[in-house]
């Protein structure tokens, strides 16, 4: 559900997520108010106050506590990304030379990255990761050792490391694309959300429009604040998504030296 909310466009999301409960969430005190009348409900005013700001600023601590966890996993996500493309080009050069070790090392890195950014970025954005490119990281792994046979001590242990890193980039951003809010949280922030919303019903206020509106402000408050997860929940699906121009970049620059 999450991930086929991340794949909307951003107008078509925030219907779903922010507008539509929204609505629904306004019409709640006009249904309370015609199964209690407003002199029950006013006697709730003083200690359903109390607990409204209890629960709201324990709901508020967990709202910003999601935003701001979100928010810096996609920007981890960022940084693998700009890690592969530099251990990319730092590969690149190291193999250096026209023996056919080296061409072949250079060749097998061009394939991986074309397999990355042709095939897994697409995979990525439903969660999944592309076997073409873990075929061809495979066959980088074989060239590289290969060519690490026949350079310097050094050099072969810095192809070496560069490829590890590599390697870890890649498995961290598979690792994310799968979702950043683990399902216990996002628990926690959708049955909060109801609480807390829900808590606006006890009240009582003699203008009915004005409590239904202050119910729809909060509401919308509480929902964008989830849309905003749920639009970085996976970074590199849908309109905000993290897209593959340093891999691009990297491979682009191969052709120029």
């Amino acid at each position: 559900m999450l991930l086929f909310l991340c794949s909307l466009p951003l107008w078509l999301g925030a219907f779903f997520t922010v507008l539509l409960p929204t609505m629904v969430a306004m019409a709640g005190p006009a249904l309370v108010r015609k199964r209690y009348p407003l002199s029950i409900l006013a006697k709730n005013n003083e200690i359903a106050g109390f607990k409204f700001a209890t629960v709201g600023a324990i709901y508020g601590v967990i709202l910003a506590f999601a935003i701001v966890t979100v928010w810096e996993k996609f920007s981890e996500a960022e940084l693998f990304v700009l890690q592969e493309a530099g251990s990319s080009a730092t590969i690149y050069r190291l193999a250096a030379g026209e023996n056919a070790d080296a061409i072949a090392t250079r060749a097998a890195l061009e394939a991986y990255l074309g397999a990355v950014i042709e095939d897994e970025w697409l995979r990525m954005a439903e969660g999944k990761e592309s076997r073409e490119a873990a075929t061809a990281l495979d066959d980088l792994y074989t060239a590289a050792m290969r060519l690490g046979d026949g350079k310097p001590g050094a050099v072969g242990v810095e192809i070496m490391r560069e490829l590890g890193n590599l390697t870890q980039a890649r498995r961290g951003r598979l690792h994310l694309a799968m979702g950043v809010v683990p399902p216990a949280l996002w628990t926690m922030l959708l049955f909060g959300a109801l609480l807390t919303i829900s808590f606006t019903y006890f009240f009582g206020h003699e203008n009915l429009r004005s409590q239904v509106t202050m119910t729809g402000g909060l509401a919308s408050i509480v929902f964008l604040g989830l849309f905003v997860i749920v639009s970085y929940d996976h970074p590199f699906t849908g309109e905000v998504s993290i897209e593959p121009h340093p891999l691009t970049a990297v491979r682009n620059n191969f052709h120029h030296e």
